[in-house]
């Protein structure tokens, strides 16, 4: 469960090193093929250049998880931060697709589903992921959109 905080509250987290990421920046499984393609996607789509990507097995990453509260360990974490607010599951899928635009603000529809449903679907195919879409290392991607995004 994702713990609230006040805007931008990780900054002040002694534990979560200094970082720059800007406004916009999601944290992935740099060892997911899913998380991978999302990266892709991300800088595909992405044509103010704002999203940066931090991985889940960085320092900045697992810190950022734990003062949220989330579980670095837990195959079913990802986390979306825009503006110093914290979005993870499908809220944060359906954010980031409305802040690529396009056709890609379909994925708000996700907030149309009952909310009892979201978070048991994104956890199934999430849990899931590694068997239905395998590994990747999203550190190495050849692709340099990708690769110029990345916060190590």
């Amino acid at each position: 469960m994702l713990r609230l905080h006040a805007p931008f509250s990780y900054k002040s987290d002694p534990k979560v090193p200094t970082f720059e990421a800007g406004e916009i920046f999601t944290v992935m499984d740099a060892q997911c093929a899913l998380c991978a393609r999302g990266a892709r996607w991300i800088a595909q789509n992405d044509t103010q250049h704002e999203f940066r990507i931090l991985p889940i097995q960085s320092p900045a990453g697992r810190a950022l998880l734990h003062h949220y509260g989330l579980d670095p360990d837990d195959p079913t974490t990802w986390l979306y931060v825009e503006y110093g607010i914290a979005y993870t599951s499908l809220d944060a899928l359906a954010r980031v697709g409305t802040r690529l635009g396009g056709i890609w603000r379909m994925l708000h529809l996700f907030h149309l589903l009952p909310e009892a449903f979201q978070n048991p679907l994104y956890r199934a195919v999430a849990r899931n992921r590694y068997r239905l879409f395998g590994r990747a290392d999203l550190c190495t991607l050849p692709d340099p959109e990708v690769r110029k995004r990345l916060i190590p």
